[in-house]
């Protein structure tokens, strides 16, 4: 009987000074990437996570409920900076109060959230438009942290407006040491298809690191990926919400060796243990609140529901399980509903 083709075998992603492996990223999602959730997905071997976008501006005046995003907790590096705004400057000092934390090894800077009144701005997805200032930014950043800088990224505005070329080209010429290229365009947000194609002819395009992102649902995917498009490394986002042991199987595929995912008893701790971390994040973030709606058990229960949500995906009746999941009010019932849909 023939042996079993040996798995690709790809090297460490290299951002600057910084190396990361396995070379997978955590995608940066708002309400999810907090720190509870990226010391999960490290532990379960994730090679790089990033905060939730963060202002540039709260940032650069030092504004207590934004340096609020920047809560770190032990055991998270490597971890990016993720921040978002239009000015060079701002960009830069923005960079400088997150370097001087001491807590990040890495700023990356967003060209890519397609939310409306974040485009109006000229900020996110809306400095797609205009490549020569997102050029200025990167090189202010640069200019003002020892930190390596990267930014992400979309493909184009839609499928008959892509605007990648140019803005690779940017991005590369300011300086930056790596790009997050989400193979989507901004009207499609996150739905539908992500388009490698374009994400590995940029690849083979440009001379610094590119990480692809859009559609990676499965270890399989990421070693087809990386094989195919020849990227640098993938970023994954959705698919790690709620099975954030999905890491720890692509760094096993990664690196040739048998996998066994974790008992049903395992994953349920390891979702409470995150649960319970976010209540305590959240009675930190209750001081800079004015108007409270929920107590931080509740509130952090109904942030919760989006990982409940996506282990039913595809399970039989979905639709009453979801019905009692969207339901849940307090750690008990949180736990009570993993049980029935883990074990």
């Amino acid at each position: 009987m023939d042996a079993p083709p040996a798995a690709p075998t790809f090297p460490a992603l290299q951002l600057g000074s910084l190396q990361v492996w396995p070379p997978t990223v955590l995608a940066p999602m708002a309400g999810i990437t907090t720190p509870p959730f990226r010391h999960i997905c490290r532990r379960m071997q994730c090679g790089l996570v990033a905060t939730e976008l963060t202002n540039a501006e709260g940032l650069a005046r030092r504004s207590a409920k934004t340096l609020h995003f920047l809560e770190t907790w032990p055991d998270e590096r490597p971890l990016a900076a993720h921040i978002y705004g239009h000015d060079p400057d701002v960009m830069a000092r923005a960079a400088a109060v997150a370097a001087e934390l001491g807590r990040f090894d890495l700023i990356d800077i967003n060209a890519g959230c397609p939310v409306p009144k974040i485009m109006r701005r000229g900020e996110g997805a809306g400095l797609m438009k205009t490549p020569e200032r997102l050029k200025q930014i990167v090189q202010a950043v640069r200019a003002a942290v020892p930190l390596p800088v990267t930014v992400k990224t979309r493909i184009g505005f839609h499928y008959e407006h892509l605007v990648i070329d140019e803005l690779a080209q940017a991005i590369e010429e300011g300086g930056a040491h790596g790009l997050f290229l989400h193979g989507r365009t901004v009207d499609r947000r996150h739905a539908g298809f992500a388009d490698w194609a374009t994400i590995a002819r940029i690849k083979q395009a440009r001379k610094i690191p590119v990480i692809g992102n859009g559609g990676i649902l499965t270890a399989e995917d990421a070693l087809r990926r990386m094989a195919e498009a020849g990227v640098d490394g993938v970023m994954i986002g959705r698919a790690a919400i709620g099975t954030p042991w999905l890491f720890g199987e692509i760094a096993a595929r990664f690196e040739g060796r048998p996998w066994t995912p974790p008992p049903a008893a395992e994953k349920i701790a390891l979702l409470m243990e995150m649960l319970e971390g976010q209540v305590r994040l959240t009675e930190m973030e209750h001081k800079f609140r004015r108007r409270i709606h929920y107590a931080p058990e509740i509130s952090s229960v109904m942030q919760f529901r989006t990982h409940l949500a996506h282990l039913l995906r595809g399970r039989v009746h979905q639709r009453d399980l979801m019905r009692q999941c969207m339901s849940v009010k307090t750690l008990a019932d949180v736990r009570a509903a993993l049980e029935a849909i883990i074990t």
